[in-house]
């Protein structure tokens, strides 16, 4: 496909046409040539300050996980990261879907825009309670395979604790999004990078208080079970006003429950490790190397699919991305837009995690690793998670593409959970290589547990 943009401009004088000019440019590939500083000038603010909600993450769980009902019931730690990529997703597909809503002027009319608000903020509510309970099953479930015992009454304030969670997650979200940006959304500006994760902390204080609390009321968890169930079908009502979330509420479920499942495994891992002291620090750093993951995947899935939505249609791919399959080379060596952005990205890893890493450093001396041989270790990984799922998120955008699925919806979801996994599988990698190496913490003994509330 070749793009041809004519601009004409006419100069009036007196009322009169003094002069004409007129500019043709052509772009064989069907987009306008893009420079990777531009690139960097689109997602360099929002990654930073995304990134800065990570460190506060990273420091509030390094503070949280030595609580008295942290170390009591140990799946809360497993709960931690899908709940939080819940929230993640949640945010990133309702941005997603109200901003296509605007640019497509489904939302100029004010009765119109109640009706999509309402339904889509409905719909996250109901997406929340159900995956914040197969979340705390899951979790259950993940300790069983590991050896730990059931406690029915643990299982309960679990599952409450988890879906009370995520629909107050779900519900912050709400005057976020209560008036849509009504103006065009550049390309390549991914919704949800331009929220950063500064809330994903808030879901550790709640998630403490609300176990606390069920732990000592033996009425509080039936009666909160009572009332999610009969919140749901009230919330699936409101949300079948508008038909494209009525086909959500049948067919989108699988991509976040995925994404939730994928993230439990990471929130297993970093379980198993909090308690070992060749892990201290681990529990600062985790949240800040799954999020930059995550974050910079979900904006090149983003700039990949609006590039397809512009200049291809759903179950054709152009021909310069015939191959569904591409090799890591075409990802990021060839001259194509997407594979510049990915470049973009990829060069930010490094940087981006020193200075979160300087920071921490900085408020945390005393409890992270912060010798040269850990730091390269660490920036190895970062650099390794982003490359595999910059890589992944090409595949999957033409994949989906291909099978006419909005990469939006259906892509997303899974690399930000695959990058929890990934960042967190590596990130106990380094720590193990690092206390190999002897230059890490000293291998036994017990951790100190930080004071916390009782």
């Amino acid at each position: 496909m070749v793009v041809t943009r004519l601009a004409l401009e006419l100069c009036f004088q007196g009322g009169r046409l003094r002069g004409v000019r007129c500019e043709l440019a052509r772009w064989p590939r069907g987009a306008p040539p893009e420079t990777a500083a531009s690139i960097v000038g689109q997602v360099l603010v929002p990654v930073l300050l995304s990134g800065l909600g990570m460190v506060v993450a990273g420091l509030l769980m390094d503070r949280v996980q030595h609580w008295p009902v942290f170390t009591e019931m140990k799946d809360l730690l497993t709960l931690v990261p899908p709940l939080v990529g819940l929230k993640g997703n949640l945010e990133m597909t309702l941005a997603s879907r109200l901003s296509t809503a605007a640019n497509t002027g489904q939302i100029d009319d004010p009765r119109e825009q109640y009706r999509v608000v309402s339904s889509n903020l409905a719909l996250v509510q109901v997406q929340a309670a159900v995956v914040g309970l197969l979340a705390a099953v899951a979790a259950l479930l993940l300790g069983l395979a590991s050896g730990q015992g059931l406690d029915v009454m643990e299982a309960q304030v679990l599952c409450v604790s988890s879906v009370l969670t995520a629909s107050l997650a779900a519900c912050a979200l709400g005057p976020a999004f209560r008036s849509p940006p009504r103006p065009r959304v550049p390309r390549g500006l991914e919704p949800r990078s331009h929220l950063p994760d500064a809330s994903g902390p808030s879901l550790l204080g709640p998630l403490r208080c609300q176990a606390q609390e069920l732990q000592d009321s033996q009425y509080l968890t039936p009666l909160l079970c009572v009332g999610f169930a009969a919140l749901t079908p009230a919330c699936v009502l409101v949300a079948k006003q508008n038909p494209p979330v009525v086909r959500i509420l049948k067919f989108g479920w699988f991509p976040i429950v995925l994404a939730m499942l994928v993230s439990s495994l990471g929130g297993l891992i970093l379980n198993k490790t909090l308690s070992r002291p060749q892990f201290r620090g681990m529990a600062v750093f985790a949240p800040i190397m799954c999020g930059v993951g995550g974050n910079l995947v979900a904006i090149q899935t983003s700039r990949v699919s609006t590039y397809l939505h512009l200049w291809s249609t759903p179950g054709v791919l152009p021909l310069w991305m015939k191959k569904c399959w591409p090799n890591p080379c075409s990802t990021f060596c060839s001259s194509e837009i997407n594979a510049t952005s990915a470049r973009v990205l990829l060069l930010l890893v490094v940087p981006g995690h020193l200075a979160f890493f300087s920071v921490v450093s900085l408020l945390e001396s005393q409890s992270v690793p912060s010798d040269r041989t850990f730091v390269l270790l660490y920036l190895l990984a970062g650099l390794v998670q982003v490359t595999v799922l910059l890589h992944l998120a090409d595949v999957a955008v033409r994949l989906a593409w291909r099978r006419a699925l909005d990469p939006d919806d259906h892509c997303i979801p899974y690399l930000t959970g695959l990058g929890d996994l990934l960042g967190t599988g590596l990130l106990a990698l380094c720590f193990l290589i690092h206390g190999l190496l002897g230059t890490g913490v000293r291998l036994g003994g017990p951790l100190d547990p930080a004071p916390g509330p009782s």
